[in-house]
């Protein structure tokens, strides 16, 4: 008997989760800290962040009903969030995320400044 060989791992599993629909109202709930609603019920859970392409940040999420993966792609830093932290490192202030508030500083990765919870980069040192 021949067994087919899939190029692609399966949908939901840890190498290839599923992508969350974009949406303002995710990312607006993601940042303000609530929890997520799964598609399939149940809440998500993140288990890690990344900084993705060209500044944007993946978010890996698993659902605690279902353990399906799913992924949630964070949009780039716009140019004014950039401004506003480059002007912060000009003065020397604290670096804090634009979009999580004053509770997320930001970290140093390589030579940009990334917040930890969102993996998007938001200005060189």
């Amino acid at each position: 008997m021949d067994r087919k060989v899939l190029s692609e791992p399966v949908a939901g599993s840890p190498t290839n989760p599923i992508p969350l629909p974009k949406s303002k109202k995710i990312l607006e709930s993601y940042y303000a800290g609530r929890r997520l609603e799964s598609p399939l019920g149940g809440y998500l859970e993140v288990l890690g962040v990344r900084e993705g392409d060209g500044g944007k940040g993946r978010v890996l999420l698993e659902c605690n009903t279902s353990s399906l993966r799913f992924v949630l792609t964070v949009p780039k830093a716009t140019r004014v969030e950039k401004t506003r932290v480059k002007e912060d490192i000009e003065s020397g202030d604290d670096l804090f995320c634009p979009r999580h508030g004053s509770g997320q500083r930001l970290a140093k990765s390589g030579k940009d400044w990334v917040c930890a919870l969102c993996g998007v980069s938001y200005g060189k040192s």
